[in-house]
């Protein structure tokens, strides 16, 4: 009886069952591809941070910055020797250490003495200066009106110096700029050459730990025209190309990737590093093990994800914040909306139908079930409009994937020398690095999780629930009485 009666009367209703159901279907699907899209937002941020971070990492330790005036920074010097031919170029280059700051190599053991640090492991940040060129000797062009009339130059006639001016000549050269990273070949599985696979050849050996072989990325490779099996050249040492990596997303960390070994001898750095790149034991561990470090360790910036986070910029930031907060508020005053006008309108039908329910009363019907069969038809309303609202919801969070707008993501430094990643030349950012910000692109996806499917299903229950409460406290009011009042 209960469903006959159900399925009868929300026939002869469609039009105000489609509407209620329409209302809630709306603030449902807006709930959706908010959720998906912020969803979205959180994926772009987390590819931004692994392409600074390397996979596995939850936060580095860098030397903590130099005060202002300190010393701490150093300009590059740049020295030619005179040469007689002037056809003859010149080249030269100096290897800096990124940030010019750098820590003790025990401090990686130091660190993973903390307690809950699972892991840790160092790594030297390095940036090539390369300036090739020549001079050329100018030559000197007489003043011819000066020499006439035996005037020989400026001492009278037949003495002095000959008047003239020299022209042409100058210099022209070349400024090239890369990056180097000097990684633990016995530990491979933190930093920043996890942020990137190998597409040819392979990665270092552990038995490679000062062995003159290189990783270059694929995108310095392709610029520079590099090859597997050939040589690159940093310092006056060749290297060997055993491998090709492409970054997982964004830039790469550094151009070129070498041993540890090999990088602090090119730099002059023995037994020093730059970054430190931790992994903790726990997530909810990784605030207590940064306070642990910085209190343990002097002279250090512990930075974690969070931290980088704060640094994010540009249109990936701002679409961020808006979906978090301008849109699940509107989220929230549409459901709240669509719930009021759907408790308002299943009111209302249950006013037009005074008669009906009077006489179902005065035929048996008891208060209650009255009250249940206005909750069920509400129900149903609010299942309607769950399942409009998920189609919606879901075509929309399709159509955001499909067109994949491009946001920008601007990383400035974290201070501190505590920024990790990227490969910008002069400390624009490689590991550890500091200085100018760069930027990525980014390609927005609007996910759907489960969780937002049954969110979406609770909404509807929630949304059919209010309505019948609205509807069935005003059919438990009414008398049989009611009815006859209303007969013709």
């Amino acid at each position: 009886m209960f469903f006959t009666y159900l399925r009868r009367e929300l026939r002869r209703r469609r039009k105000a069952a489609l509407v209620v159901a329409s209302g809630l279907a709306l603030g449902i699907a807006l709930v959706i591809v908010v959720s998906s899209v912020s969803s979205g937002m959180s994926k772009a941020q987390d590819k931004v941070l692994q392409s600074l971070y390397g996979l596995g990492t939850d936060m580095t330790v860098t030397k903590a910055a130099a005060a202002p005036g300190s010393g701490g920074t150093e300009r590059p010097r740049f020295e030619f020797d005179a040469k007689d031919d002037d056809e003859a170029s010149q080249s030269t280059d100096r290897v800096m250490v990124q940030g010019f700051q750098t820590l003790a190599a025990d401090t990686v053991d130091k660190v993973g003495a903390q307690d809950g640090v699972a892991d840790a492991v160092a790594g030297l940040s390095l940036t090539v200066m390369k300036v090739d060129g020549q001079f050329k000797r100018g030559e000197f062009k007489q003043d011819e009106s000066a020499s006439q009339g035996g005037q020989g130059g400026r001492g009278g006639p037949g003495g002095g110096q000959p008047q003239g001016e020299v022209r042409g000549g100058g210099a022209s050269f070349d400024v090239n700029s890369f990056t180097v990273y000097g990684t633990d070949v016995t530990r491979q599985d933190l930093g920043p050459l996890t942020s990137s696979t190998i597409t040819e050849g392979r990665t270092f050996k552990a038995a490679e730990t000062d062995a003159e072989v290189a990783v270059v990325d694929a995108a310095y490779a392709k610029e520079k025209e590099l090859a597997l099996d050939k040589t690159v050249t940093v310092s006056g040492t060749d290297y060997t190309i055993i491998g090709i990596s492409t970054a997982d997303s964004g830039d790469a960390a550094a151009n070129v990737y070498v041993p540890l070994k090999q990088a602090q001898t090119l730099a002059d750095a023995k037994d020093k590093v730059t970054t430190v790149y931790v992994k903790a034991t726990d997530s909810q561990k990784i605030e207590p093990v940064k306070a642990a470090i910085q209190k343990n360790i002097s002279g250090t910036t512990v930075t974690t994800s969070a931290d980088l986070a704060d640094t994010v910029s540009g249109s990936l930031s701002t679409a961020s914040d808006l979906a978090a907060g301008v849109g699940r508020w509107l989220s929230v005053a549409v459901l709240v909306a669509a719930f009021l006008v759907a408790g308002l309108l299943t009111s209302s039908a249950v006013s037009r139908r005074v008669r009906e329910f009077g006489t179902l009363k005065a035929l048996g019907w008891k208060s209650g079930r009255v009250t249940r069969q206005v909750i069920g038809e509400a129900l149903v309303n609010g299942l309607m409009g769950g399942v409009l609202g998920i189609a919606v919801g879901l075509a929309g969070a399709y159509a955001v994937t499909a067109i994949s707008p491009t946001l920008t993501a601007q990383l400035g430094s974290s201070g501190g020398g505590g920024r990790m990643g990227g490969g910008g030349p002069m400390g624009g950012g490689g590991p550890g690095g500091q200085s100018a910000s760069k930027t990525l692109d980014i390609a927005l996806t609007a996910p759907v999780s489960l969780t937002t499917i049954l969110v979406a299903v609770a909404l509807a229950v929630a949304g059919g629930l209010v309505a019948g409460a609205f509807g069935g406290w005003r059919a438990s009011r009414l008398r049989p009485a009611d009815a006859l009042r209303r007969v013709a």
